[in-house]
């Protein structure tokens, strides 16, 4: 069974080859200037309520993008990714200076990757969410600056791409790896079938 065509509510390139992967055609919005979220969590808010949150308000996002501009009426799909040590929220770092504590701050130790996708049609709101557990090995201050120095960093929920040289970094993950990279294949899958 084909998968419908959808919005992608993301200009992330990692999320468009991933749904390149399991062959869902998709179309962008042309200008997504609308897309953009203030993405602080609330005060107190839980790791994966504030995932679940984010992707929700992206979709929705996509859904009046898709109204005002009075486009074919398309699954809106989003996603978005968090990283959580001990209950805390790492988002995307927003230099450096961050990108390096929050490295050091999982050096050694063993964090989660939340991943919400939300796909909306009218008034069809379906949400799943993908938890990983990751252990990163013990890092040395050279190791984190030279991977800094990279950039690789940037845009990269807890300041780290798993797909990148980061991967030198993980000693063991239990669950999606696709989910860490930012779209959990099979739960985007399962959503999908729900619009067909």
């Amino acid at each position: 069974m084909r998968l419908p065509i959808i919005y992608l509510a993301s200009q992330s390139p990692r999320r468009r080859e991933l749904l390149k992967q399991i062959d869902v055609p998709y179309a962008l919005f042309s200008d997504d200037a609308n897309l953009y979220l203030d993405e602080t969590p609330v005060p107190d808010e839980l790791p994966d309520v504030y995932v679940r949150r984010l992707c929700i308000e992206k979709a929705q996002a996509g859904i009046e993008i898709m109204k005002s501009r009075q486009l074919s009426t398309l699954p809106v799909l989003a996603a978005d990714t968090t990283v959580t040590l001990d209950g805390k929220i790492f988002g995307k770092p927003q230099n450096a200076e961050q990108a390096v504590t929050m490295l050091n701050a999982l050096s050694g130790r063993t964090h989660q990757v939340i991943t919400g996708v939300a796909v909306i049609l009218a008034n069809q709101i379906e949400v799943m969410l993908s938890t990983t557990t990751v252990r990163f090995s013990p890092l040395c201050a050279d190791s984190i600056q030279s991977y800094v120095s990279s950039h690789e960093y940037a845009d990269k929920a807890g300041g780290y791409a798993i797909q990148g040289r980061a991967a030198a970094f993980i000693e063991h993950i239990s669950g999606s790896y696709s989910g860490v990279m930012g779209l959990p294949l099979y739960e985007t899958a399962q959503l999908l079938r729900r619009f067909t």
